[in-house]
């Protein structure tokens, strides 16, 4: 699949073409923020960010650039904000309780695939899951062990869903490459 394909298709919504990109532009973006901000962990979760915000505006991407341009651009963008928010320090907390239920979001429970996975050799499967950095295995625990939907995710990790979203799919990569190279041996 070429990138133009795929940017056509994830207009369209097209899952396997979101999975496509984020393989694809995933090391340019997070090495660009590692280099940003020497910490791994902050560079993964404003790349995780950068991907859910350019996947939720996909349909306002202008091809006279490229692609990979456009998301170094929303990932500086996130950074500088995160940067900003840390300067000023400021937290203002309204202790009034928001009842913002005007706006239902389509959940997306654990599909029949999703099941297979948890009942496929446990025991293996929890090994392979422990070997993910933390915030990966605990929105794969929320999601196959506990069968969480997405917005049930995103509420108790306090996230935005598309971070949510990224963030599993990023997970469930990097266990099929654990699992891939376990299977090598």
């Amino acid at each position: 699949m070429e990138v133009k394909n795929a940017i056509e298709k994830a207009k369209q919504n097209d899952q396997i073409a979101f999975n496509f990109l984020l393989d694809k532009f995933w090391n340019t973006v997070y090495g660009f923020q590692l280099k940003r901000t020497e910490n791994e962990n902050d560079a993964e979760d404003i790349t995780i960010q950068t991907f859910s915000k350019a996947f939720d505006k996909i349909d306002t991407y202008n091809d006279n650039y490229e692609f990979s341009t456009w998301l170094v651009t929303i990932s500086k963008n996130i950074h500088i904000d995160l940067v900003r928010k840390q300067k000023s320090s400021i937290t203002s907390h309204s202790n009034s309780d928001d009842n913002n239920d005007y706006f239902s979001i389509i959940d997306e429970s654990p599909t029949p695939e999703d099941k297979i996975i948890t009942e496929q050799n446990l025991a293996k499967l929890l090994r392979d899951i422990k070997k993910l950095k933390p915030h990966y295995q605990e929105v794969i625990n929320l999601r196959y062990f506990q069968e969480l939907s997405y917005k049930e995710i995103s509420e108790h990790l306090k996230e935005p869903m598309n971070n949510v979203k990224v963030k599993l799919l990023r997970a469930k990569k990097l266990l099929a490459e654990i699992i891939k190279k376990d299977n090598e041996f």
